[in-house]
């Protein structure tokens, strides 16, 4: 019999979340899983066919103000009519930040509910103080759920220490990652060109504090001082943009690091590039360094976020790894028992058996 699972996202616009929540659905396993998709706002930035076996839902809009107020009185007040014949077998509050998804995930009817966590709640919470004041009044969810599923394993103590919850179920499921349509989008064409003489490095996300590009960018100009071949393509957009063309100037990196924006499709771009670069300050569990992997880029990660990816080996000195790059061969990887295990673990989650290797 079908696992149903009611799964809470609060739309589908740009972002890490939004971007894990799309590969998984368009991924499932529809012969084992009835799913239901509900989401608060009608943002699709990805623009990618879903399934027809996926039931996609509306929430009727929720105020903002719900999300500045103790959730307690959120949950009693907000209501959501949902199917009065279904019976899920699993709640799932996929964002962890918007207060209409966990509503949404404590009271539709389901034998059990879960929460994801997708960050270092702790870094992210001593660094952003929107997000403390945002922690401060949705604190009170937490002893609702049944369980709690990180991206990674590695964020779970900080979340058990800064929330204080103990005495629930804690496991990890990483994100899904869309092989197929990363190789596909590869192919597509770009106007972006690159000097094929050049080292090219390519970073992916959001330009917001944690994704560190400030501290990209310092060691980027260290290892431009060494040799004039080195060009960084980022590829998003965000708040920080403007600090970091300025940096960008004062560094005397103006053409040598270019900005790209937002794109639905950055695979066809990251194709042409040699490797790949990240120095977040800290993650959950970074979809950008997986879809690197899938195109066999070389990695240049910082040595903290190898707690975030299994078998990522992050560099000691990044300036000096810069300096010292050259044209590698690519090494794709099909992601397929990683894939896989993501989907046997959701099967679990939801009360099913685990299946013989």
């Amino acid at each position: 019999m079908k696992k149903k699972i009611a799964f809470f996202q609060n739309d589908l616009d740009v972002g890490g979340i939004q971007k894990s929540a799309v590969n998984l659905m368009r991924n499932m396993d529809y012969d084992r899983f009835e799913m239901h998709l509900f989401l608060s706002r009608k943002d699709d930035f990805w623009n990618l066919d879903f399934p027809k076996e996926l039931h996609i839902n509306y929430l009727n809009p929720t105020p903002r103000f719900y999300s500045f107020v103790p959730f307690d009185f959120a949950l009693k007040h907000i209501h959501y009519d949902f199917p009065k014949d279904i019976l899920f077998d699993l709640a799932v509050d996929f964002n962890s930040y918007q207060c209409s998804c966990a509503v949404g995930a404590l009271t539709v009817p389901a034998r059990k509910r879960v929460m994801f966590i997708h960050n270092d709640v702790e870094i992210k919470y001593k660094n952003e103080w929107k997000y403390r004041v945002l922690w401060h009044c949705f604190k009170g969810k937490f002893k609702h759920f049944d369980a709690f599923v990180a991206g990674t394993a590695s964020i779970i103590e900080p979340f058990k220490r800064l929330s204080g919850v103990t005495d629930k179920p804690y496991s990890a499921i990483h994100n899904f990652i869309d092989v197929e349509a990363i190789r596909k989008k590869a192919e597509e064409p770009t106007e972006v060109t690159v000097d094929e003489r050049c080292v090219n490095f390519v970073a992916l996300g959001r330009l917001v504090h944690q994704k560190g590009y400030d501290i990209m960018l310092n060691y980027f100009a260290k290892a431009c001082k060494t040799r004039d071949d080195l060009r960084l393509y980022i590829i998003g957009d965000g708040e920080d943009r403007e600090a970091l063309e300025k940096q960008c100037e004062e560094l005397g990196l103006t053409e040598k690091v270019f900005f790209l924006g937002s794109r639905s499709n950055p695979y066809c771009i990251m194709q042409k590039m040699d490797a790949f670069i990240s120095t977040s300050r800290y993650e959950g569990h970074p979809l950008n360094i997986m879809d690197a992997m899938v195109i066999g880029l070389p990695l240049y990660c910082t040595k903290n976020l190898e707690q975030y990816t299994d078998g990522l080996v992050g560099r000691e000195d990044m300036a000096a790894a810069l300096a010292a790059a050259g044209k590698e061969e690519k090494h794709p990887d099909d992601l397929a028992a990683y894939n896989k295990k993501i989907i046997d673990s959701y099967w679990e989650l939801a009360g099913g058996e685990q299946e013989a290797d």
